[in-house]
């Protein structure tokens, strides 16, 4: 009989166990075939080629006249844009990417949890496309453009692709990132790590990091660094006044009678 009551109790465990495989499973192929089916889109249109162009139309319009970037390895041509394809098929499916990782954590949360869960997840992600938005439509054109006035008028700028593509990447890595403050600020004191008068207090602090941050992650230029420090600072207010209502609203059932009891 005790041999009996234990497979009875691995059948229980194992099959909610390989029940959450297969839907995770699932939800993997889900959101492999939304990033497929974009790409093949942008491949047919408008292609790879297009979307590099898209992607390097801020440099080349600061270029001198008749320059271009150039390809020093044989197979750049194809791979660069190839990768530039798939990076974009990824972000634009993001949402469904996301639905199906949120549709899988969310049946095992408390329904203070998901108000918790969701909004940073979904804003989290808008703030990381307004940071790549901001950095390719305002940033860019002013770091080519301030890059390009100091140099000599002897030399003929042709940037390889690989290199402009591996530098666009780490200023929207950047920009994108940096653009996540409110979130952290908001993680940080729901959580309890931090209350929101220590946030105030640490606010010079801050300012200082922005700019050592800037610094380091952004090309040695002030223009650069000056468009990603001082969004920084202003996200972090916003992140001030967001945590504060964000702990008003996503406290559990029984959080504000136990907050009142101490």
């Amino acid at each position: 009989m005790s041999e009996r009551n234990q497979e009875d109790e691995l059948a229980g465990t194992e099959q909610p166990f390989v029940a959450h495989l297969v839907e995770l499973r699932d939800r993997l192929v889900k959101a492999l075939i939304a990033v497929g089916l974009v790409a093949g889109v942008l491949a047919l249109y408008p292609g790879p080629g297009a979307l590099y162009d898209l992607l390097a139309a801020p440099l080349v319009a600061h270029l001198p006249k008749g320059a271009t970037l150039i390809a020093t390895s044989v197979i750049s041509p194809f791979l660069v844009p190839l990768k530039i394809l798939l990076m974009t098929a990824f972000l634009i499916a993001l949402p469904v990417v996301l639905y199906q990782v949120w549709a899988f954590v969310a049946p095992g949360l408390y329904s203070h949890e998901k108000k918790l869960v969701l909004p940073l997840v979904v804003s989290s992600t808008v703030l990381f496309f307004a940071g790549v938005a901001f950095c390719y439509f305002f940033v860019f054109g002013q770091v080519f453009s301030f890059i390009q006035s100091f140099a000599p008028k002897s030399i003929t700028a042709a940037p390889d692709i690989e290199a402009y593509l591996s530098f666009v990447l780490t200023m929207f890595i950047a920009f994108g990132m940096a653009f996540e403050v409110p979130i952290v600020v908001v993680v940080l004191a729901r959580m309890g790590f931090v209350t929101i008068q220590k946030l105030k207090e640490f606010r010079p602090y801050f300012i200082v990091t922005a700019f050592i941050i800037a610094a380091v992650v952004t090309p040695p230029d002030v223009v650069s660094q000056l468009a990603l420090a001082i969004p920084m600072v202003l996200l972090y207010e916003v992140g001030i006044w967001a945590a504060q209502v964000f702990i008003k609203h996503t406290k559990a059932p029984g959080e504000n009678e136990t907050a009142a009891a101490d």
